[in-house]
């Protein structure tokens, strides 16, 4: 986990401590963007895609990839802010270290710097750190170990009061608990669009939050259904642990219940 800094609301000027996300690099180390101890946060009143990205260089590979702006929700008033990040040529000229030497190739020479490459999938900006224990996932060797991962990551997010069904209803529904529906497809197939549709139906009967695990993947159809309903869809292999697939599950995962 990223170190507490501490931030104070540009509105209401309430102080709270902020952790960067961390997201993990293409070799696999763990990366937190480097704040600015001390700026003064400025309030998000409109975004543009220039703004929603930063450049971060890996400490351990050198490689520079764009990441999402650190953002800060105040649970006070509710004001989003941004927070800055230190500039990649300052970060390397405190340590001493040569960024044009870091990452070198042997095709590109002495001093040559990786390309900078926006990675495929990462998580958008949260707008609230929500401290939390790792998450323990349990082994998936049934559809029932499937519903238990899927209650217990749920737990994990800020869920309340979770319930498992004694057996699978009819309505598809396998898990729920005040303000939220879930579904979980522990079969080979990817979930398709009618599943999406039919777990938002019910989302929509009782006023609550959908969320959908598969342990199979999803449609083409299904993931753009999702996105527009703004459905969280989560994936999960052998070892229990789900992830997200899409950016309502990305926001979801960053803020929280």
């Amino acid at each position: 986990m990223a170190e507490t800094v501490p931030v104070r609301c540009p509105a209401c000027h309430r102080e709270h401590a902020y952790a960067p996300p961390v997201f993990p690099c293409a070799c696999g180390t763990p990366i937190a963007p480097p704040l600015v101890r001390g700026a003064t946060l400025s309030p998000i009143t409109h975004r543009n895609w220039t703004d929603a990205w930063v450049a971060v260089r890996c400490p351990a590979c050198g490689r520079e990839d764009e990441w999402p702006q650190p953002e800060f929700g105040c649970g006070g008033c509710g004001t989003v802010a941004r927070i800055p990040v230190r500039p990649v040529s300052e970060v390397y000229a405190d340590t001493g270290a040569d960024p044009g030497a870091v990452g070198t190739s042997s095709s590109g020479g002495a001093g040559a710097r990786p390309a900078t490459t926006l990675p495929a999938h990462i998580p958008l900006p949260p707008t609230a750190a929500v401290p939390r224990p790792a998450f323990q996932p349990v082994t998936i060797r049934t559809a029932r170990d499937a519903v238990t991962a899927a209650a217990l990551y749920l737990r994990w997010l800020g869920f309340r009061d979770v319930r498992q069904s004694d057996k699978r209803p009819s309505s598809g529904i396998d898990l729920r608990a005040p303000g939220l529906v879930a579904q979980v497809d522990p079969s080979t197939r990817p979930a398709a669009l009618r599943d999406i549709e039919c777990l938002w139906l019910n989302g929509l009967t009782t006023s609550a939050v959908s969320v959908f695990f598969s342990l199979a993947g999803y449609t083409a159809e299904a993931r753009t259904r999702a996105d527009d309903l703004r459905i969280p869809l989560f994936v999960m292999d052998l070892t229990g642990v789900p992830q997200p697939v899409n950016d309502p599950a990305d926001e979801l995962l960053s803020t929280g219940a």
